[in-house]
């Protein structure tokens, strides 16, 4: 299905893209509250289905909005392959002015898309943005940190001053009083409430869809960001994610604090961070190295009976990413996740 309404002249054509994978109760929340907004405010709604066995697909199908265009893929291809397919459909087959991209579980808050179109355009310099982040909430309300924007130590030096002398992970991340305030240039963000102009896709292409999971946005939005490209963090533009599903069970916490959960991500998560941490770092990639490999191979502590899987893991991930190699079968990683041997 392909949607054929065009929005008002006066507004951006928008289209958004959402990647679901198994969360159908997450995914029907999200498509509702996208389809809430009229045609004006978002022309089309493109939904990449990563080979869900849930009833996913069946439940797309019985869904007649004209705005929506459903993307089965027939393997998983990840949160990177659905977003690269998923973008590219939004491209050739929507004709839009932005994108505007999302998992599952996260959702425009309700005027969100009314308060993107109010932006400023390109007649006001200061924020004449390439992209735009959202400020990401969780549903109760409290900032959702994990989609934190930030700006790049290694660029900025009040950021790197910060993350040096005992800021860590706040130093160079937007303030909580940045929230409040009327919105401010980043370098990096999340893939929820992420929007993107067309213009900015033509230039810098799509995600790396070999990346399947971890860090796709950050490369990405940094990659924008390293080729010119400008990107406003805007309060005004309010998103929700509903991490509930993930809130740990009574007893849970600390049994699975620094635990990778399915054991096969800790390649993923540390080879792509690897090559975030080398376009980031530049110059000083290489010292950064010296400091974050030990504490990445201290993880091994946390996984109990499953060591020498967890170092296969971390080894070829840091091998990998020093090669900058990401085209590696997903069945070759579980291979490297099995715990025997």
């Amino acid at each position: 299905m392909s949607a054929q309404t065009d929005p008002s002249p006066s507004l951006r054509r928008l289209v958004a893209v959402v990647v679901t994978y198994n969360r159908l109760d997450k995914l029907k929340d999200t498509i509702a509250r996208l389809l809430q907004s009229p045609a004006a405010e978002l022309a089309a709604l493109v939904v990449v289905d990563n080979a869900s066995t849930d009833g996913t697909s069946d439940w797309l199908a019985t869904l007649q909005d004209p705005r929506l265009d459903i993307q089965v893929s027939e393997t998983n291809r990840g949160g990177a392959g659905g977003f690269e397919r998923g973008m590219r459909r939004a491209m050739e087959a929507h004709a839009p002015d932005w994108l505007v991209v999302m998992d599952d579980d996260g959702r425009p808050a309700p005027g969100a898309l009314a308060a993107f179109h109010a932006l400023p355009a390109h007649d006001d310099p200061a924020r004449a943005w390439d992209g735009v982040a959202a400020a990401v909430y969780f549903p109760t309300g409290g900032i959702c940190e994990m989609n934190r924007p930030s700006r790049n130590p290694f660029w900025h030096g009040r950021e790197f001053l910060r993350t040096l002398f005992g800021g860590g992970r706040s130093g160079f991340h937007v303030q909580p009083a940045d929230y409040e305030g009327q919105g401010m240039q980043i370098d990096v963000t999340s893939f929820v409430g992420f929007f993107i102009s067309a213009d900015a896709v033509r230039r810098i292409g799509y995600p790396d869809p070999d990346l399947f999971i971890y860090g796709d946005d950050g490369l990405y939005t940094l990659g924008l960001t390293k080729s010119g490209g400008r990107i406003g963090f805007e309060p005004g533009v309010r998103f929700e994610h509903d991490l509930t599903t993930f809130v740990p069970k009574a007893g849970e916490e600390q049994a699975q604090r620094g635990r990778f959960i399915p054991l096969w991500k800790v390649y993923y998560y540390h080879r792509n961070l690897l090559l975030l941490y080398r376009m980031a770092a530049g110059i000083w990639f290489w010292p950064v190295m010296l400091v974050i490999l030990p504490k990445w191979f201290s993880k091994v502590r946390a996984h109990q009976g499953e060591r020498r899987a967890f170092l296969r893991l971390m080894g070829r991930a840091v091998l990998d990413g020093l090669r900058r190699r990401t085209h590696v079968p997903h069945a070759e990683v579980l291979e490297l996740a099995r715990t025997k041997g």
